[in-house]
């Protein structure tokens, strides 16, 4: 990620990867999860270009050179206890905070290049528990496949739509966290949210959302994305050993639920190919369904393409 590119995207999240209201208090431990089951096999969606030519096509650059991802480890057959996270990172410093950060997949590997990866995360909480059923029908419409991160809050404030989205094929469904918590071991915090403090707290924000999913869903989810998407490079290290892939972006589309529909369009069709994408799907008086529902033809008449985390992290 270049130097002016990055600095867009810190610019760009600005006041929240915030869309929804701060943690005023630190979140409860979790009891351990149990045992977690072999994931069962899911189909592989893929949008495809229409045939119909587009008069006017965006401009494409060339592929990028995208390197290819750090080994990820495999999941664990159960999630390590939160005392023997906390033994294991009682002393470790942290030496790297912010939003790219090793252990933080912000690309996609060399062999999806092609595709881009749409995320939308679901933050939960006052104010951030909303459903913008505009975009998911957006994405249905259009047969676009997107990995959707749902918190814990938002869970519990969406049974039905959880069920609905769960179950559809089109979707990938990964963890957004237990209080949406930037992920840190020293409490940093991000946007004005405060950060977890020590690597037991670490663990309860990833492993309390990583039960409830795996209870609802039969198998773990195997994407995670901390609320702000800030991190330490000790919490990657602590998620890795709770089996869940750190998913960044190299687009922030919709400046945490903030921007307005036409730059929401903006950044959707300037997103590179082998991109993941992040913009929000629990704001439904935003911009970001009429921004998406603008771009989406486009795209796909210039022959775009889109992809679940999952089918393109194999």
């Amino acid at each position: 990620m270049s130097l002016s590119r990055r600095t867009l995207l810190v610019a760009a999240a600005g006041t929240t990867l915030a869309a929804c209201a701060p943690t005023t208090s630190p979140a409860p431990p979790v009891p351990t999860a149990a045992p977690v089951p072999t994931a069962a096999p899911v189909p592989t969606p893929t949008a495809t270009a229409p045939a119909a030519p587009s008069p006017s096509p965006t401009p494409e650059a060339p592929a990028p050179e995208v390197p290819a991802p750090a080994p990820v480890p495999a999941a664990p057959a159960t999630v390590p206890t939160r005392a023997s996270v906390t033994a294991r990172y009682a002393d470790a410093a942290p030496a790297a905070w912010g939003l790219d950060v090793p252990g933080v997949l912000t690309t996609l590997p060399r062999a999806a290049a092609p595709a881009v990866a749409l995320t939308f995360d679901a933050c939960g909480g006052p104010g951030g528990s909303g459903y913008d059923a505009a975009l998911v029908d957006t994405l249905r419409t259009h047969g676009v496949p997107a990995t959707l991160f749902l918190n814990a809050r938002w869970i519990d404030a969406n049974p039905a739509t959880f069920e609905s989205l769960a179950a559809d094929p089109l979707f990938e469904i990964a963890n957004h966290g237990t209080a949406h918590r930037p992920l840190s071991v020293t409490g940093r915090s991000a946007y004005g949210i405060a950060g977890t403090r020590d690597p037991g707290e670490v663990h309860d924000e990833i492993a309390g959302n990583l039960a409830k999913l795996t209870a609802l869903l039969g198998r773990p989810p195997a994407f995670f994305r901390s609320g702000t998407a800030h991190y330490d490079d000790v919490a990657t290290r602590i998620a890795a050993d709770l089996g869940q892939r750190i998913a960044g972006f190299s687009t922030n589309a919709d400046g945490g639920a903030t921007l307005p529909a036409a730059q929401v369009r903006r950044e959707l069709l300037a997103a590179d190919p082998g991109g993941i994408v992040i913009a929000h799907m629990n704001h439904p008086g935003g911009g970001t369904a009429v921004g998406l529902a603008t771009a989406l033809p486009t795209l796909l008449a210039a022959g775009r393409t889109f992809t679940r985390l999952s089918d393109a992290f194999r």
